[in-house]
C-alpha cells in the first residue's frame, strides 16, 4: 500500500485514472506525429522543426502561465487546457483522414498544442498539492504521476505503431481526441474547495519578477533548473532522431519506432516506480547527478550500437536515468518552494524543460544532417556527463541551503527534535 498511498485521496485518484487513459492517447499521437513527418519528408531537420514548433511556445508563454496558475483556479485552467487539447487532436485527425494534411498545417497545429501545454503543464504540476490532503504523500503523488506518464508511454507507442500500420496516423489522433473525455470527466467529478485560488494583485509584472527573483536567489532551485535545462537541451533530442534510427539505421517501419519508444518508456517506468517506493525526499539530491550520468551514458551507448536488442537496452537505461532526474528535481522543488509562488516556480521549471528541449531538437536535427545522428548523440551524451559532474560539485551548498527547510517541515525530525531540546535547555539555563 505504501507504493500507492497517494491514491487514498479521492481527487488524486480521479485525476490519476483519467490521466492514465488520456496519456495513452497522447503517446500514440507522439509516435504518429514523428512517423507522419518522416513518411512525408524523410528529413531529420523537419523532425526537429516540428519538435521545436510543438514545444517553443511553452518557453515564451511560461512566465505568464505561471502567474495565471498562482492567481486563478488551477482546476478550471486544467478543464480549459484539456478541452482545447481535445479539439487540437480531433482537428489533426480530420485533416489526416481527409487527406488534407500538409507540413505547414501540422506545424500550425503543433504550435497551438505548444500554447496549450504552456498553461497546462505548470497548472498540472501545481495542482498535485491541492489534491493531496496529507503533505507526507506529496512525494509519492509526484512519483506516481511519473509512473502513470511512463506506463502510458510504455503502452502508447506500441499501440500507436500497430494502429499506424493497420489504419494510418489519423486514427491515432482520433483515439487521442476521444481519450481526453476521460480526464475531463475526472476533473468535473472532483470536489474542490470553493474559492481555493482566490488571489489577485494589481501589478502583474511585479508578481512575475518576484517569482523569478525568488527562484534565482535560491541555490537549490537555481541549480536544479539549470541542470534540467542542460539535460533537456542535450539529452532529449535522441527522441526526435528515433524515426531516423527506426527507418534508416534498422530498416524498419512504424512497428520498429514503437519498439524503440516503448523501450525508453519501460526504463522510465522502472525509474518512476523506484521513486514511488521511496518514503522521503532525503537522498534525492545525491540521486540527481547519478541519474544524469546514467542518462548520458545510455544515450552514448545507444548512438554507438546498430543491433536492435542492444539499442532497446540502451534506451531503457537512458529512459530510467532521465525519469529519475526529472522526478527527483520535481519532488525537491515541490517540497521546498513556497505555495504562493508554486505556479511561477513550476512554470520556470517547465520553461527550462520545454524551452531548452525544442532548441535541442532543432540543433540536433540540423547537426544530424551535417555529421549524422550517431555523432550528434555522442555529443549530447557527453554534455549530460559534464552536467552531472557540475551538479555533483554543487551538492554540499545545496544540502546546506535545504536543511533548514527540511527541519522546519519535519522531514528531518531527529534534527528538529535536537534543536527543540537544545532550545528548551537554553531556556531552563536562563531561568535558573
Amino acid at each position: 500500500m505504501g507504493l500507492l498511498r497517494a491514491l487514498r485521496h479521492r481527487n488524486y485518484r480521479l485525476f490519476f485514472g483519467g490521466q492514465l487513459v488520456s496519456l495513452v492517447g497522447t503517446w500514440m499521437t507522439t509516435t504518429a506525429t514523428a512517423w507522419l513527418v518522416y513518411r512525408l519528408t524523410g528529413s531529420a531537420f523537419l523532425l526537429g522543426v516540428v519538435g521545436f514548433a510543438s514545444q517553443a511556445p511553452a518557453f515564451l508563454l511560461s512566465p505568464a502561465a505561471g502567474l495565471l496558475v498562482d492567481r486563478a483556479s488551477r482546476h478550471k485552467i486544467l478543464l480549459a487546457t484539456q478541452s482545447l487539447a481535445m479539439v487540437q487532436s480531433l482537428a489533426l485527425a480530420a485533416l489526416i483522414l481527409s487527406g488534407n494534411i500538409t507540413i505547414p498545417r501540422l506545424l500550425a497545429l503543433s504550435v497551438f498544442q505548444g500554447m496549450i501545454n504552456a498553461f497546462d503543464m505548470p497548472a498540472r504540476q501545481a495542482f498535485v498539492i491541492e489534491m493531496i490532503e496529507d503533505k507526507q504523500d506529496l512525494g509519492n503523488a509526484i512519483a506516481l504521476n511519473s509512473s502513470m506518464f511512463n506506463a502510458a508511454r510504455l503502452v502508447g507507442p506500441s499501440l500507436g505503431g500497430m494502429v499506424i500500420a493497420a489504419l494510418g496516423e489519423g486514427w491515432c489522433f482520433l483515439i487521442d481526441g476521444v481519450s481526453y473525455l476521460a480526464v475531463i470527466a475526472a476533473l468535473l467529478a472532483m470536489k474542490m474547495k470553493a474559492g481555493e485560488r482566490a488571489r489577485s494583485s494589481e501589478d502583474a509584472l511585479k508578481d512575475m519578477r518576484e517569482g523569478w527573483e525568488y527562484a534565482l536567489r535560491s541555490k537549490p532551485i537555481r541549480t536544479i533548473i539549470l541542470l534540467l535545462a542542460l539535460a533537456s537541451l542535450a539529452g532529449t533530442p535522441y527522441m526526435v532522431l528515433m524515426p531516423i534510427y527506426a527507418g534508416n539505421v534498422l530498416g524498419g517501419g512504424p512497428h520498429t519506432l514503437g519498439f524503440l519508444m516503448t523501450a525508453a518508456a519501460g526504463g522510465a517506468l522502472l525509474g518512476a516506480l523506484w521513486l514511488a517506493s521511496r518514503k522521503s525526499v532525503l537522498g534525492l539530491g545525491r540521486a540527481i547527478p547519478i541519474a544524469t550520468a546514467t542518462f548520458g551514458l545510455g544515450v552514448i551507448a545507444f548512438a554507438s550500437s546498430r543491433a536492435l536488442g542492444i539499442l532497446l537496452v540502451c534506451l531503457a537505461v537512458a529512459g530510467a536515468g532521465f525519469m529519475v532526474l526529472m522526478g527527483s528535481c520535481n519532488t525537491i522543488l515541490q517540497t521546498i518552494v513556497d505555495d504562493d509562488k508554486r505556479g511561477r516556480v513550476m512554470s520556470i521549471f517547465i520553461m527550462a524543460f520545454l524551452g531548452a528541449s525544442p532548441l535541442g531538437s532543432l540543433l540536433a536535427g540540423a547537426l544530424s544532417e551535417k555529421i549524422g545522428p550517431s555523432h550528434t548523440l555522442h555529443i549530447c551524451g557527453l554534455l549530460c556527463l559534464g552536467g552531472a559532474f557540475w551538479f555533483y560539485r554543487q551538492l554540499p551548498e545545496i544540502r546546506q541551503a535545504v536543511r533548514p527547510i527540511y527541519v522546519r517541515m519535519g522531514i528531518l525530525p531527529e534534527l528538529a527534535e535536537g534543536i527543540q531540546t537544545a532550545a528548551q535547555l537554553s531556556t531552563l539555563e536562563h531561568a535558573d
